[in-house]
Parts: structure tokens; sequence; C-alpha cells
């Protein structure tokens, strides 16, 4: 997803770090960095609508489609990372992307364009992180 500056974008890092993952890296659970690209894609395409409503005022459907974009976004991060990872392991960043995730609606629902970008930056950092953590773990067992 080159942006070329002609749009914000709110998960660099969750894009990048699962576009070099790769299609192919498929974890024991079954789900697939590519799956997860989508959906940071899709919750990006949200943000970035949303970002534009809140600048301008205005509550557009992005506005209200943000929140289940992110939540399938961590639910596909989830199935990636492996739940009992997710749920041991990964509590850090489990807990790190909902307390974001909490920000960024609340920012939304104040019209706060300086918390939802700030908050933005939490989330995308702590998918990314997880989604790294695991590749790293899978890329040492395969050695």
């Amino acid at each position: 997803m080159l942006n070329h500056g002609r749009q914000p974008t709110f998960l660099p890092l969750t894009v990048a770090v699962t576009a070099s993952a790769g299609a192919a890296s498929e974890t024991s659970s079954g789900e697939s960095a590519h799956a997860v690209r989508r959906k940071a894609e899709e919750a990006d395409t949200a943000a970035a609508g949303c970002w534009a409503a809140l600048l301008g005022g205005c509550h557009p459907p992005e506005r209200r489609a943000l929140p289940g974009r992110l939540s399938a976004l961590a639910e596909a991060a989830a199935r990636y990372v492996g739940r009992g990872w997710w749920a041991a392991q990964g509590s850090g960043y489990r807990r790190r992307v909902a307390e974001a995730q909490l920000r960024i609606n609340d920012a939304v629902r104040e019209g706060d364009g300086a918390e939802f970008a700030e908050a933005f930056v939490g989330y995308d950092q702590a998918v990314a992180t997880a989604v790294m953590s695991v590749r790293r773990e899978l890329e040492r067992t395969v050695r």
C-alpha cells in the first residue's frame, strides 16, 4: 500500500510488517499475514475517512464504521499470533491494543483529532509489534 502523500495513513507499521511477512507466512492457527494486512488496509481506509470527518466536523459512515474495522483487525491479529500466545505472552500487546482502541473510539465520539492521531500511534505500534514477535518466533523454530 503505497501512499504517495495523497492520503493520511494511520497503520503504516502494521501494513509494512504484514507486507514483509508475506502471504506465505502462515502461523499454526492457519491465519496468514496477508489476511491481517487486508484488515489493516480496511481499517486504515476507514481511519482516513474518519480523520477527514473529524477535521471537517461532519459525521459520515466512516465514523461509525471505524470501531468495527479496528475490532476486525485486532481479531485477525489475534488469530495470526494464536489465541494461546495472545492470552499469555501477548497479553501486554492485547491490553495495549484494547486501550488504544478505546482511546480512538473516545476521540471519534468527542471529535478530538489530536487524541485520535496519538491513539492510533499506540494502536499501530502494538499490533505491528505483536505480529513481529510471533514472526520472529516462527523464524527461530524454522532454523
